[in-house]
């Protein structure tokens, strides 16, 4: 039985990071021991925490005081990342270059520092993203062990990283470059993600695909019926979901402008999540032409997001290609639809296409452009207007497609077997 020391780094709560609670609590399932350090929601809080989770634990750090003082400076108030993040966007050049080296240097790289400081001693360290991997290093100089990378996404092509000046995009591609010379092995997300990384930084160690699929999932005799309660939309009246991050780029105007498309007036359209727009979606809610069919619904637990996406008709996730990122990401919102038996519409970029049309038992959904509200409709239409048989049979095509490929049980199965063999090279 392994008994490896696991310290993973996450800047982030990880509350809602299903990712990263899936990845430890599998690895403390084979007799890794495993904690996460992460930090509070709330930026401002000067107290961390600790929460007990099955088989790990997470530990709260908070940022250093003193990341605080250049926002005063600067005369910009600090509520939240995503209050932050939104400010970064809407500044011109300088300013936004200037705020995003507040963030780096002050927040990630400070919380970074603190969070290696108070590291206990490992044999690995494993980062989650950019913004994680400082700090697994700087914990692995101070006590040795070694260092594996998990990239959730291409860092400098997400988000704010892609309106960077270039000067500032090759540093910090030069300095991601040095920091994956140091580790062991790459975890990513999808093939793309990898084939990518190696493409820029020729990754020294293994490089481990692990898609974020949700368990096996057995689907009741009926739907969950906590969307349709949350949302009062009776049985038979179709309801379009997106769940996830309410956050641009995700073309959450574009499905409330499909449902006044001809063919989807009596098609509802639900968000579940949280995210900086939702001031916009709550503002969309009140249209009188949507008479009352969008609905705007918090997020919920990890655990139960494949319960609540089953009472859907379709999963919508209209990533737009804006960024190289978004083009080749696999989100985890379409394995939890497949797993819930739910089809998915969503943007016709090459990995989305090879698993919705391209499954070998028949497709899972449809494709469109992610840009315009006709092609998202008729994409809705061609699933909604399916006759009873049609659409039963669709749902238990997803659900066989999630069993046999798309599932946590095979991927996490790399992630155990990679940490075998660094185990065994390191013995």
């Amino acid at each position: 039985m392994p008994s490896s020391r696991i310290v993973m780094f996450v800047y982030g709560d990880v509350t809602h990071d299903s990712r990263v609670l899936r990845e430890a609590g599998s690895l403390a399932a084979e007799g890794h021991r495993v904690s996460i350090l992460a930090r509070p929601r709330d930026l401002q809080a000067e107290a961390g925490d600790r929460e007990a989770r099955e088989g790990f634990e997470i530990v709260r750090i908070p940022l250093p005081g003193g990341w605080r003082r250049p926002w005063r400076v600067l005369g910009w108030p600090l509520r939240s990342m995503a209050h932050l993040v939104d400010r970064l966007r809407g500044r011109p050049g300088v300013e936004q270059t200037l705020a995003w080296l507040v963030i780096w240097w002050f927040a990630i790289r400070g919380w970074g520092r603190e969070a290696a400081r108070l590291a206990e001693p490992a044999d690995f360290y494993h980062a989650h993203d950019l913004t994680g991997l400082p700090a697994a290093l700087a914990a692995q100089r101070r006590h040795g062990g070694h260092v594996v990378y998990d990239s959730h996404e291409i860092y400098l092509e997400s988000g704010a990283n892609v309106r960077l000046p270039a000067w500032l995009r090759d540093r910090l591609a030069r300095m991601e470059q040095a920091w994956i010379r140091e580790t062991v092995a790459l975890v990513t997300v999808n093939e793309a993600c990898g084939a990518e990384l190696n493409r820029r930084y020729q990754v020294p160690g293994p490089t481990v695909i692990v898609h974020n699929c949700p368990p096996r999932w057995e689907t009741p005799a009926e739907q969950d019926g906590r969307l349709r309660e949350a949302t009062g939309c009776p049985a038979g009246t179709p309801i379009a979901l997106y769940h996830g991050s309410f956050s641009s780029y995700r073309g959450l105007d574009k499905l409330a402008d499909a449902l006044l498309a001809p063919g989807l007036e009596r098609a509802h359209a639900a968000y579940l999540g949280y995210g900086s727009q939702r001031g916009l979606l709550e503002s969309l809610a009140t249209d009188g032409r949507y008479d009352g069919r969008l609905h705007i619904l918090e997020p919920v637990p990890p655990e139960d997001v494949v319960g609540w996406v089953s009472g859907a008709d379709v999963e919508v996730m209209l990533l737009e290609p804006g960024t190289l990122n978004h083009v080749v990401s696999t989100p985890n919102k379409v394995f939890e639809a497949l797993a819930a038996g739910v089809p998915v519409v969503t943007s016709d970029f090459p990995g989305l296409r090879a698993i919705l049309i391209g499954d070998p038992d028949g497709p899972l959904g449809a494709v469109c452009d992610p840009a315009d509200p006709a092609a998202i409709a008729a994409a809705l239409r061609s699933i909604l207007e399916l006759d009873e048989d049609a659409r039963a049979d669709l749902r238990r095509r997803c659900l066989r497609a999630a069993h046999a490929r798309w599932n946590w049980e095979t991927e996490s199965a790399k992630l155990v077997d990679l940490y075998a063999s660094l185990e065994a090279g390191a013995a």
